[in-house]
């Protein structure tokens, strides 16, 4: 059971796996109803998280908030997948506690494009980690535990997101419950409420074509999926950059 569900989170039926977390032997719930309504960051509640966060994890969840990339997307973003000239990311794979698979679909591998703003902070977590050739995780784990696999597998992001970043939230007060797909779920919302178009926001977000009657019609371009997403960043920035 504990592998099926590993495959449910690689193709986002579910963000979490019941039999290992959050606490062992947590057991399996029956009623596939959803429990609650997930949460939500607010604006303000992103900015104060970012801004608390050592450099790994505030580049994770800028890029994660900014891309809608899945959480084994993001673990499986390797150097050579990004397009710095070119501003885009080519998500090739999915890594789930360490299982290399597919993305979730043919959409899934369409070009994701970067804010200039998230693209820099990339290059300086490129300088700044030891692994940085073409064909290294860009999150390669450096935990002296992982042994031989140290730097050449990624970090555990249900670890990074249990030690590093929700400790962080509850510090702040935040008292919503976050995961990585809180990220995409934020991302999501905030194109809505900019009024994007709907096939815009179904390309930045990669969803199969069959979904949504409107594949028949139109194909989104570059530059309308990056306007799109340089208002979220703008939104995001917003204070920061009042602050300076």
């Amino acid at each position: 059971m504990s592998a099926l569900f590993n495959h449910a989170i690689r193709w986002e039926f579910t963000d979490k796996n019941p039999i290992t977390g959050p606490v062992r032997s947590s057991g399996v719930r029956q009623s596939a109803k959803r429990e609650r309504i997930p949460d939500l960051l607010e604006v303000e509640e992103f900015q104060r998280l970012q801004a608390e966060l050592k450099v790994r994890e505030r580049i994770l969840v800028w890029l994660d908030m900014s891309s809608g990339l899945r959480r084994g997307e993001l673990a499986g973003l390797r150097w050579h997948d990004i397009q710095f000239q070119e501003l885009a990311i080519m998500a090739q794979r999915s890594v789930v506690d360490q299982v290399v698979g597919k993305v979730k679909t043919e959409a899934s591998k369409r070009p994701i494009p970067i804010d200039p703003f998230i693209a820099e902070d990339l290059l300086l977590w490129y300088r700044t980690t030891k692994y940085n050739r073409p064909e290294d995780y860009v999150f390669a784990t450096d935990a002296p535990r992982a042994g031989k696999k140290r730097g050449k597998q990624p970090v555990w992001l249900s670890k990074v997101m249990s030690y590093h970043i929700q400790p962080v939230v509850k510090q702040l007060g935040i008292t919503k419950r976050i995961g990585w797909h809180t990220f995409r779920r934020t991302y999501t919302t905030l194109l809505h409420a900019n009024g994007e178009d709907v096939k815009v926001v179904q390309d930045l977000l990669r969803h199969g074509s069959s979904r949504i009657m409107l594949d028949v019609y139109a194909q989104a371009v570059t530059p309308a999926k990056r306007k799109a997403q340089g208002k979220v960043v703008e939104m995001l920035r917003d204070t920061e950059k009042k602050t300076k």
